[in-house]
């Protein structure tokens, strides 16, 4: 194992502790303008979206958010935390209509999952490395049905060093205790991968700082 491949497996495995997670879902509400990311995502899943697929569901906020106007539609929450899987699975306890399922996002997605009309993500493909993001990207896109939504509200990479360190103040953090698990990478690379798959209507479609709402459509005929 490399030093590089060293440090990502132990980085990765911070989100496996209890605490880690703990720690992250108590600052999460407090993520200066995240409201307004979701609520621009939320307005691009269709309202008659059959199946939604949620990469890194965490305790489910985003899945919750969705059922609020979308109430029939056939969801699944996929993370790898036990943390935050107890937390999802206790949020939908009563819902039979949403699945909490384990997958870790460094690994393929499973061919059984089926098609989706839209499968969506917050806060955590960039854990994955890059080589990881892109080929989730692809596997994302045969995941999809014809006319489906791919819509990541991520964190990404500011163009400076100084851009970066603004973006750690705002959020009340610093170089030296920022997550060590991001591997953060810079919107316009994610949004060549995304056409370059095949996605149509790509688009940074909100940012502010490094937080960023990617989305993408896959075409009705490919």
């Amino acid at each position: 194992m490399t030093a590089n491949e060293a440090r990502s497996k132990s980085s990765t495995d911070e989100w496996k502790s209890t605490g880690h997670a703990l720690a992250y879902l108590a600052r999460a509400d407090k993520i200066p303008h995240r409201a307004e990311g979701e609520r621009v995502l939320l307005d691009h899943v269709p309202l008659d979206a059959g199946r939604i697929l949620d990469l890194g569901s965490g305790d489910g906020r985003l899945l919750a958010l969705l059922r609020v106007d979308r109430p029939n539609f056939e969801g699944i929450a996929m993370d790898f935390s036990g943390a935050m899987l107890d937390a999802a699975r206790r949020r939908f306890a009563t819902d039979r209509g949403l699945k909490v399922i384990k997958h870790d996002l460094n690994l393929p997605l499973p061919a059984s999952l089926g098609k989706f009309d839209a499968i969506v993500s917050s806060f955590a493909i960039h854990h994955c490395p890059h080589n990881r993001k892109r080929a989730l990207y692809g596997e994302v896109f045969e995941h999809l049905a014809p006319g489906g939504f791919f819509c990541n509200l991520d964190h990404v990479a500011s163009p400076t060093p100084a851009l970066h360190v603004r973006f750690l103040n705002a959020i009340g953090s610093t170089p030296e205790t920022e997550d060590r698990s991001n591997k953060l990478l810079d919107v316009e690379t994610q949004l060549g991968w995304l056409r370059s798959i095949g996605f149509s209507d790509v688009d940074c479609y909100w940012k502010w700082l490094e937080l960023a709402l990617l989305i993408g459509l896959k075409p009705e005929s490919e």
